[in-house]
């Protein structure tokens, strides 16, 4: 049933498609009697210029098409439909009727219209296949999503049994869904996205903590605990790693040990017991449940913080390459060209790296080339790009650049001051035993920085937009990653925290989007393998030396600036920063953009980018340990703001589930198809 109509007092169109549940006869509406499965209504005011009886006319002509009414009837979302209407109008072929000489033009056409159209049915979605007849049943890999993860069970170590059984039910999927060429190019960007942290934050490690850890010890830290991590976490998706904060951390407590003459290294063990116990506790009683208080305002706030550190560092990193080589060409005899050159190399190498990754990245959602070349360049546009920067580099034999150093065999930084097995009672002499207990301060101090960054990036990985089924375990994970941590204090490694953005990098290059002229996440290859086997290679490249040492340093630079610029996809917060710049007539079609007044939406972002600025001043500041305190902060002053300076309904579409962050096209996606013919 199609009912349009005009009405004066209305101020914009307004339509309703229903899907009743079960058909009905509506004897008072229809003439005849006949069930009613679909109900279409457009009403709208009389000044417009729209036709609503045309519009009414094509809703019934496409309900009337069987196979529209098929994808209709099963539709499980308004996304579903509205892709049904793009394929439908995709097959669609428009002949004036003034050409029209003969039928025999129409009975060539309306076969292959029709196997036009059952083949992209076939390839779009299983579910709209015209001989189906039936509602598709649920499977383990689809579905509904999960149970809420954060509710409390109120019994002992109740969520972490409850994230066991959710998510451990899917551990045979998550071997099988890796059986895919996408999962094979995310293990390669992972890889260099994963190295290039641990080198760069190896090197700054050692020379912070007096070469007591450095590059190996981070390497084998990223490893091993990746390894464990990924084969028994509940979120595989996450990437371990060692960050900025923690590095705040390792230097502050070393410099403490320093003063009171201690040693730094036994110090870290009686931190790391202390994080075992601390963690098993919050755990015991679902404290992971705190993570609720975690809005969208305060997730997108530290998002886009590890970000710009990203794009900051890259850029102060990249002065290192050029100081060293100034300094060798000073200090020995060795003939180089002039410094400048090396400058110049150096930025080359970074931008070069970061465009061509960058650029065939949006190649993927070209009209240029079959969409399987388009998407396989897409893919692997990073290890493409580290190749022929390679190349460049080799290329120009009479200019000098560092190169990735990669330390020769499984070695200590500092041999002469430890080995691979810390005495807890103390390595060069007694520790303090009133240290032992007073420890668990610092240990508290970590726990709360892989607490909130942990946390945060599962709840950023874990968005509902992005369509994720298999669930994630707040309880579990944090478990498994601070005692891994605690544990490895004996052994002298880092411990490690889920690394946001190369956490989001790895969930991007999982996902798939749809086909057709607005793409959309389908879903993501969740799977342990991928990270697994980057976990591996990250240890194995330790024996690679030979090959790893040909790669410009500068060449990871630009892996960063990649990372740190694509992982501002997807983030409200930056694309409300963006409107600020824009005329209000270009703004999104989206509800913080829509049903929030232009004013106020300016005035929250403002609110945000203050936050922001108060954080990236604290992390560059002597007092950087209060960061995570300072973070915490933006909880309670998003409540206060709520009802005074916004209503509870301005905040539903900025801060809340409404605000629907849009996702740029990821892996997967073919814009233009093959098959699409023209109106």
């Amino acid at each position: 049933m199609v009912l349009v109509g005009a009405l004066e007092f209305l101020e914009r169109p307004t339509i309703a498609f229903v899907r009743l549940r079960d058909a009905v006869v509506l004897e008072s509406a229809l003439e005849t009697l006949v069930p009613v499965r679909f109900i279409f209504i457009l009403i709208g005011p009389t000044t417009t210029d729209m036709d609503y009886h045309e519009c009414g006319r094509a809703m019934a002509a496409l309900l009337a098409d069987k196979a529209f009414n098929q994808a209709a009837f099963q539709a499980q979302s308004d996304g579903e439909l509205t892709d049904a209407v793009g394929d439908f109008m995709d097959c669609c072929i428009v002949i004036p009727p003034t050409e029209i000489q003969d039928e025999s033009m129409l009975t060539s056409l309306i076969p292959f219209q029709k196997k036009l159209l059952q083949e992209r049915l076939h390839q779009s979605d299983p579910k709209l296949r015209l001989d189906l007849i039936h509602l598709p049943t649920a499977s383990k890999s689809s579905g509904p999503p999960p149970e809420d993860s954060l509710a409390r069970t109120g019994v002992l170590f109740g969520g972490m049994i409850r994230d066991l059984k959710r998510r451990y039910q899917y551990y045979v999927s998550d071997i099988t869904d890796a059986l895919n060429a996408q999962v094979v190019a995310a293990i390669i960007f992972i890889y260099f996205a994963a190295l290039s942290p641990a080198i760069t934050f190896g090197g700054l490690l050692a020379d912070k903590v007096d070469n007591m850890m450095g590059v190996s010890e981070l390497m084998i830290s990223t490893s091993v605990l990746g390894i464990i991590f990924c084969l028994i976490a509940a979120q595989p998706v996450l990437v371990i790693g060692f960050s900025g904060p923690l590095l705040v951390f390792e230097e502050a407590f070393f410099n403490f040990c320093k003063s009171q003459d201690i040693e730094y290294i036994v110090g870290r063990v009686w931190v790391g017991a202390w994080l075992v116990v601390i963690v098993v506790v919050i755990v015991a009683f679902e404290g992971s449940f705190l993570v609720r208080f975690i809005s969208r305002f305060t997730q997108e706030i530290f998002s886009i913080l590890i970000s710009l550190i990203f794009i900051y560092e890259t850029f102060a990193k990249l002065e290192h390459p050029l100081i060293l080589n100034y300094e060798h060409v000073n200090t020995t005899s060795v003939t180089h060209r002039p410094y400048p050159n090396t400058a110049l190399l150096s930025m080359c190498l970074m931008f070069g790296t970061f465009s061509i990754a960058y650029y065939l990245r949006m190649f993927k959602n070209g009209k240029f080339l079959p969409g399987k070349i388009r998407r396989l360049l897409g893919d692997f546009g990073v290890p493409i790009a580290i190749f022929l920067m390679v190349a460049v580099d080799i290329s120009i034999e009479d200019t000098y650049t560092q190169k990735l150093v990669v330390p020769k065999g499984l070695q200590v930084s500092n041999p002469k001051m430890r080995g691979w097995l810390i005495n807890p009672m103390g390595e060069h002499k007694p520790f303090p035993i009133w240290l032992m207990f007073a420890s668990v301060v610092p240990a508290m101090l970590v726990f709360i920085l892989i607490f909130l960054e942990s946390q945060i990036t599962t709840l950023i990985v874990s968005k509902p937009e992005r369509k994720m089924v298999k669930g994630s375990g707040f309880h579990m994970d944090l478990l498994i990653l601070v005692s891994m941590g605690g544990l490895s204090a004996i052994f002298g490694i880092p411990w490690l925290s889920a690394a946001t953005v190369r956490s989001v990098s790895h969930a991007n290059a999982l996902t798939v989007m749809s086909k057709g002229p607005k793409p959309e996440i389908e879903k993501v290859l969740e799977q342990r393998v991928s990270g697994v086997v980057v976990a591996l290679l990250v240890g194995l490249s330790i024996l690679m030396e030979p090959i790893l040492k040909m790669i410009p340093i500068t060449a990871l630079f630009g892996i960063f600036l990649y990372m740190g610029i694509t992982s501002l996809s997807g983030i409200q917060l930056w694309d409300r920063m963006l409107l600020l710049l824009i005329p209000k007539k270009y703004h999104p079609n989206e509800p913080y953009a829509t049903k929030v007044s232009t004013k106020r939406m300016h005035v929250f972002t403002a609110i945000q980018m203050v936050c922001l600025a108060v954080l990236w001043m604290v992390k560059s500041s002597p007092v950087s340990l209060a960061l995570p305190f300072v973070l915490i902060l933006t909880i309670p002053l998003r409540m206060f703001m709520t009802g005074r300076l916004f209503t509870e309904q301005e905040m539903k579409y900025l801060d809340g589930d409404d605000a629907k962050a849009t996702f740029e096209e990821e892996p997967g996606v073919d814009v233009y198809s093959e098959t699409q013919m023209p109106l």
